[in-house]
């Protein structure tokens, strides 16, 4: 939600608790969907860092601006590649998990390399207000290894092959939602590019919020 702080803020608003309603109905009625039914809650956490860099920025105080950024960045490329091929692991059978440990790996990977460095490096990561969008500027280490366009293409198959392959149906649909989101993101608006909710993914999350709080009581999982 890159349009403006209070649009990040009320996204924030509606989603942290809304996120939290869900991952209490998914306790009661099947814990193995808890991580998934969180999204929408680090998600929310996400869109408040973005509207904290808005009033950081807007107010004159670059440094707030860079911690906001970082914490943003924190979510983007650490929360998100691990966070969600683990979800799906404790949702599929015991049979098909060790792939999903797989990408979770490669993600803390990834997200190890892609943001240490701006911890270390305080200009790597460049923040820059537009009338309608925040526009992250880095400097990546694997620019020199891989290029730009394949860090991305492993960023983006870390974190929405584990939903398309998932058993379970909600995961899917909602991997194919963010699949949805994230080409809108890159056709339209590719120097933001690592907010890849940006405009679409309150609304996916909503869908998950929708669709966990209609799961039935847990049965027994399959081996």
């Amino acid at each position: 939600m890159c349009l403006s702080a209070p649009v990040s803020f009320a996204a924030a608003a509606l989603l942290i608790p809304t996120g939290g309603f869900t991952v209490a109905t998914a306790l009661r009625r099947d814990p193995r969907y808890a991580m998934l039914a969180a999204l929408p809650i680090l998600l929310g956490l996400q869109q408040l860092m973005e509207g904290f860099i808005w009033v950081a920025g807007s107010g004159g105080d670059p440094e707030g601006a860079r911690l906001y950024s970082l914490a943003y960045m924190f979510f983007a490329w650490v929360a998100w590649p691990i966070w969600l091929p683990v979800s799906v692991y404790f949702i599929e059978p015991h049979r098909r998990r060790a792939a999903y440990l797989v990408f979770a790996v490669a993600g803390a990977a990834l997200g190890a390399v892609q943001f240490i460095p701006y911890l270390v490096h305080e200009g790597w990561l460049q923040v820059t207000l537009l009338p309608r969008a925040i526009r992250y500027s880095d400097t990546e280490l694997l620019d020199a290894v891989i290029g730009r366009p394949m860090t991305y293409l492993v960023y983006v198959t870390i974190i929405i092959v584990p939903l398309l392959l998932s058993t379970d149906r909600t995961a899917r649909v909602f991997g194919s939602l963010v699949a949805l989101v994230l080409a809108v993101t890159v056709g339209f608006f590719q120097w933001a590019y690592i907010s890849v909710f940006c405009f679409g993914g309150a609304a996916a999350s909503l869908y998950l919020i929708w669709a966990l709080s209609r799961k039935p009581a847990a049965s027994p999982a399959p081996c």
